[in-house]
């Protein structure tokens, strides 16, 4: 089978180990998802919600106080980030509350955070 211009043109050094990853590596669909979840977190606002809601919930208007910014702007990301389970919501009459989906989001992020404090920081 002739080899296309995208594939390696070199042998394996280690077959098992590249067999091993090759069998550990999840399917395309799991890949979308995780790169649609890192794109959610690649907007500095959206990260910004995140803080925001690493204590509590809080509700749109205190959101847009908090940033800065219009309700509608507000809404518009955390209407990204609810779709991509980043947050959820829950209704009290006319406010709408945000939280973080999960742990696992604020964890994500801490441990980002501490990465790049660890850089800024010039450790290596």
């Amino acid at each position: 089978m002739p080899r296309s211009e995208f594939t390696c043109d070199c042998n394996a050094v280690n077959a098992e180990l590249v067999k091993n990853a090759v069998d550990a590596m999840p399917d395309e669909e799991f890949f979308g998802m995780l790169a649609g979840f890192y794109k959610i977190l690649g907007d500095a606002t959206r990260c910004k919600i995140i803080f925001a809601l690493l204590k509590s919930e809080m509700c749109v208007c205190d959101l847009a106080n908090v940033l800065s910014m219009t309700k509608s702007a507000v809404s518009h990301q955390l209407g990204k980030m609810r779709e991509n389970g980043v947050v959820r919501c829950r209704r009290d009459g006319k406010e709408v509350y945000y939280s973080l989906d999960d742990g696992h989001v604020a964890e994500i992020l801490t441990v980002t955070a501490e990465h790049i404090g660890h850089k800024k920081g010039g450790k290596e």
